[in-house]
């Protein structure tokens, strides 16, 4: 039959995973470093992935495919094994207490000013009494590497989620806007590095701000692979 569904330009295609992601069918997936459309009945043509492709390497096109069969899409879904509830103990929600440190006594020891755990967007709860009143950071992992000051600068005062959009299977919109939804978020600061597979996760906060219905203050703060922060 002749429909719309999605077409991958593979020249564009950066590999940064966030359409895989962004495709709730599970009808692209990362080959050799590409997106590909693998299955084409689970391709739906709403178009989720389009938005979440930091390089603009989808577009809609008419052309013959077979239908969306929507009963394999969901029988697929159904096979995938959940995530256990518990297993391992490092997934446990808990607060950190800080002192009120501005500088530290001992110039070779840094304070941490982490205030929460855990802190990967896969493993974190959607409600958590931390939650309550916070300044949301959204990181992504490399920019506490490339920027030396990272506890003092973001994470301090504020409740760090961190995520690679490019290395984890996973679509972070959903779940950061069940943590918005449920919890009460005062602003949203996206680090992020400058590389293009970054612009997953300032995407993914930008999907969960629409679907939250609320209006939260937000910024996005791009690190340079060098280490400074790109004005």
């Amino acid at each position: 039959m002749i429909r719309k569904i999605i077409r991958i330009d593979e020249e564009k295609c950066n590999g940064c995973g966030a359409c895989a992601n962004a495709c709730h069918e599970g009808a692209i997936e990362m080959i050799n470093g590409k997106a590909k459309l693998t299955k084409e009945n689970y391709c739906d043509g709403l178009g989720d992935c389009l938005p979440a492709c930091p390089a603009n390497a989808i577009s809609f096109e008419e052309r013959e495919a077979p239908a969306y069969d929507e009963a394999a899409v969901k029988a697929s879904k159904e096979k995938k094994p959940e995530p256990l509830a518990c297993g391992c103990p490092g997934t446990q929600a808990r607060a950190i207490q800080r002192k009120d440190v501005t500088a530290p006594a001992d110039l070779h020891t840094v304070e941490s000013q982490l205030s929460q755990w855990p802190v990967q967007i896969k493993l974190v709860p959607v409600k958590a009494p931390y939650f309550d009143g916070a300044k949301l950071l959204v990181a992504a992992d490399c920019t506490a590497f490339a920027y030396g000051n990272f506890h003092n600068d973001f994470i301090r005062n504020r409740i760090t989620l961190i995520g690679c959009p490019k290395l984890d299977s996973v679509d972070y919109s959903e779940k950061l806007a069940e943590i918005l939804k449920n919890n009460d978020i005062r602003s949203v600061t996206v680090v992020r590095m400058e590389v293009p597979c970054c612009g997953g996760i300032e995407n993914a906060v930008k999907q969960a701000l629409l679907a939250s219905g609320k209006m939260i203050p937000w910024q996005v703060v791009t690190i340079s692979t060098d280490g400074s922060i790109v004005e």
